[in-house]
């Protein structure tokens, strides 16, 4: 789920987890022009590729948005997840869900700002990140070359990337290698093993 745009008014969305701890709970969204979140079939999708690989993971949702993927890993027992969203209600909200659920400061954290400048910052390794930042902005380029610089996959780690299919033509590292791919006419998303 991702926002062109800073309006912030009240929550009147929700998103739903689909399956694992908190499967069929409904956490509300911010109304924040441009936040797109992740459809259930393609969060479903993608969490059927990742089933042999979310307990027990260290994720990072970049461009959380609506953190409807790093939700959805937590629900499905993954050890820890950090989100990163630029919009300070938007983050709140994330927060605010967080608590709602009762996640242990333990099992996630909320980062506020600049998702590329937030990656150039950490020290940490992600056995999954999911990178589906906001449309438009040509954004994936520079976070792949962030995470690669970074050292934030871990060996073996997998990355999701999601895109608009218009702008899908982009390069990855060399050690980084296909497993699955979606596309539809709007949407392209592919998981990479590092």
């Amino acid at each position: 789920m991702k926002r062109d745009v800073k309006k912030t008014q009240a929550a009147n969305g929700a998103i739903r987890i689909i399956s694992g701890q908190w499967r069929g709970r409904k956490l509300p969204v911010m109304n924040v022009q441009g936040l797109r979140p992740t459809t259930d079939r393609n969060k479903e999708t993608l969490f059927n590729w990742l089933m042999a690989y979310t307990q027990d993971s260290r994720c990072l949702d970049v461009f959380a948005g609506s953190g409807g993927l790093g939700f959805e890993a937590l629900s499905r027992y993954a050890k820890h997840v950090t989100f990163i969203e630029l919009d300070k209600n938007v983050a709140r909200n994330l927060q605010q869900n967080l608590i709602t659920l009762k996640a242990t400061e333990d099992s996630a954290k909320v980062l506020c700002g600049d998702a590329l400048s937030y990656l150039k910052q950490l020290n940490d390794e992600f056995d999954l990140i999911f990178v589906d930042p906001p449309f438009n902005q040509n954004l994936v380029p520079k976070a792949i070359e962030s995470i690669e610089q970074g050292g934030l996959l871990a060996k073996d780690g997998l990355i999701y990337i999601e895109c608009e299919t218009q702008n899908a033509q982009y390069n990855v590292p060399p050690q980084w290698r296909l497993l699955k791919e979606s596309k539809t006419s709007q949407v392209t998303a592919r998981l990479y093993q590092g």
